[in-house]
């Protein structure tokens, strides 16, 4: 029976082990406040007390059970937009800073959970991006094209190889070798005991209501207490209603996600090696990856993000039809039931790559919103930046993300 709205990474995961933060109480000053305990408020909180600032993390509800829970858990190579959309948007020197920033990111993130050690079933993989059309050749060719000019590596793969790999009829497809994935709640939920054992405090439950400012200082105000702060970090993806007045920067739609149930072994023969992440080119593109060794991931059918009262209804609608678009990749798997059909919201802005660092409307603000990337990649590139710019120490590739771009 399908679980409607549930992703697994909540739904397997033993409810003996989810860790418990209390709320916060008090008064007190400190050197920074993370506001979200998503992965990248986490990994954020990680690297500032790892850095040596005293540390403190606020999360409305409780830590990775938001965004983090409901996204695809792709350490992705590349921000999820195409190398020639954002040359003609940002020139070419930004859109190569996006793209090394980005790639940089998924190899350092996969680095810190190996060096940390944190149990989130991590596993390398290649990403395939596929053409499945002579119109989607030429596009991909094109892609080649730019980011071969660019500087960036872009092997190509030909149908005969892509068929083996993924199991992919008649598509050709562009390789990247940089990416993995993971289980993005025990990633999350690891960052988190990480920044703890690094002296950060966390608290669970505990919702910001108001937040004021000096030239000298911020006093974030909640509801059994106050904290003065130099830096506050706002890491909760788009902009809540407390900086309503940054809403305009940003489109607010849906991904939605489907794991089926187990794949028959003789299914799984017929699906090529199933070492690859895949990534279409339909708009909206379409990821699909496999999570363990015989369930199937799908994630697309993006759209405007819908009113509560109708998001299990659309849940419904949009799983029946991200399994319709699977099994025409895949005729094999007709028949498999989906096991988990769910949503997730997101901020885009208008380039596609995410706003994080400052904005001159909030002193000692720093923002993290809009990546509408499909991967989780971003988090740990937020946390990155954010931190280069608390500590002064600003790379310019950091530029790309900034609001005055």
């Amino acid at each position: 029976m399908t679980k409607y709205g549930d992703s697994p990474w909540l739904d397997e995961f033993p409810k003996s082990r989810v860790p418990a933060y209390p709320g916060f109480r008090g008064r007190v000053s400190i050197d920074a406040v993370v506001i979200g305990g998503g992965l990248t408020g986490c990994a954020t909180a990680y690297g500032l007390a790892a850095a040596g600032f005293k540390t403190m993390l606020l999360e409305e509800r409780r830590v990775g059970r938001g965004s983090t829970s409901l996204s695809t858990g792709w350490i992705a190579e590349d921000p999820g937009v195409s190398f020639v959309a954002l040359e003609k948007a940002l020139g070419l020197r930004q859109a190569r800073w996006a793209w090394q920033n980005w790639r940089r990111a998924a190899l350092d993130f996969s680095a810190l959970m190996r060096r940390l050690d944190i149990k989130c079933h991590l596993e390398p993989h290649a990403t395939l991006t596929t053409a499945h059309s002579p119109e989607q050749a030429a596009l991909l060719a094109r892609e080649r094209k730019a980011r071969v000019a660019a500087g960036i590596d872009a092997p190509t793969l030909a149908a005969r190889a892509v068929r083996a790999e993924a199991g992919l009829a008649g598509a050709t497809a562009l390789r990247g070798k940089d990416s993995a994935t993971l289980d993005p709640y025990r990633a999350c939920i690891g960052l988190a005991a990480a920044a703890a054992d690094r002296g950060a405090q966390l608290f669970e439950r505990s919702a910001v209501r108001r937040i004021t400012f000096t030239r000298k200082h911020a006093d974030v105000h909640l509801a059994d207490g106050s904290i003065r702060t130099r830096r506050i970090i706002v890491a909760t993806g788009y902009p809540t209603p407390l900086f309503r007045s940054l809403a305009r920067h940003f489109w607010f739609h849906a991904r939605y996600s489907v794991v089926t149930d187990t794949v028959p072994a003789k299914v799984r023969q017929q699906l090529g090696q199933r070492t690859s992440v895949v990534r279409d080119s339909a708009v909206p593109p379409h990821v699909i990856r496999w999570v363990g060794d015989d369930r199937i991931m799908i994630t697309g059918a993006d759209g405007e993000r819908v009113a509560p009262r109708l998001r299990e209804k659309t849940i419904v609608q949009r799983t029946g039809q991200l399994m319709y678009e699977l099994s025409t990749l895949y005729p094999d798997i007709s028949g498999i039931q989906p096991a988990w059909g769910w949503s997730g919201d997101y901020a885009r802005t208008e380039h596609g790559l995410p706003y994080i660092g400052a904005h001159r409307n909030f002193p000692h603000h720093l923002f993290a919103f809009g990546d509408s990337s499909q991967g989780v990649t971003g988090a740990y590139l937020a946390s990155r930046v954010l931190l280069r710019q608390c500590s002064g120490e600003m790379d310019r590739l950091d530029d790309v993300f900034g609001f005055h771009r």
